[in-house]
Order: C-alpha cells, then sequence, then structure tokens
C-alpha cells in the first residue's frame, strides 16, 4: 500500500506497537504531514518524531508532524487540507 502525501493517524486504541514499520512505510512513500488524532495523539506524534529522526544522521528525513488532543477528526482533516506541506486528499490511517 502507497500513502499519500499527507497522512492523519486516528488513534482510537492509543496503540504504539506498529508505528515502526508504519513510519518506515510514510518515509518510503514520500509522505510529507502526518496529523494525530485520538486517544494519546501527543505522545504518538512524539514517537512518530523520534522513529523519523532516528539518530540524526540522514538530514533528508523529514516528516512534519502535528498533534490535536481535544479536536475531532473532521477537524484535523480540514486543517490537514489547508497545510501547505505536501500535496494533494489527506489519507485516514485508523490505530
Amino acid at each position: 500500500m502507497s500513502y499519500a502525501q499527507k497522512v492523519i493517524v486516528h488513534s482510537k486504541s492509543g496503540a504504539r506497537n506498529a508505528l515502526e514499520s508504519l513510519v518506515a512505510q510514510f518515509i518510503s512513500d514520500g509522505v510529507r504531514f502526518v496529523a494525530v488524532v485520538g486517544k494519546d495523539c501527543a505522545l504518538i506524534e512524539g514517537i512518530i518524531d523520534e522513529i523519523v529522526i532516528g539518530d540524526g544522521s540522514d538530514s533528508t528525513r523529514f516528516i512534519l508532524t502535528s498533534s490535536h488532543p481535544g479536536e475531532s477528526l473532521e477537524e484535523v482533516m480540514q486543517f490537514a487540507r489547508i497545510v501547505a506541506e505536501g500535496t494533494g486528499e489527506p489519507q485516514l490511517v485508523e490505530l
């Protein structure tokens, strides 16, 4: 599966065990923006940032991220549509 340049991660369970492989796929697919909404969204955003940065030796690894505690999925969808990083319609990924 190939991911869009803009992704919204909707955390229903707060699960973080699949993030390593998910973020690796985001990087491989050229995802430019990830917004996280739902349970533990701020924590999940931080983990995504850490995975993207890795050991810091690869300066080409970059994904703009944001977390949206207390916001609805629809609000985050609207936000993602106007973010300048990346093009196209945001893709929803559920955890």
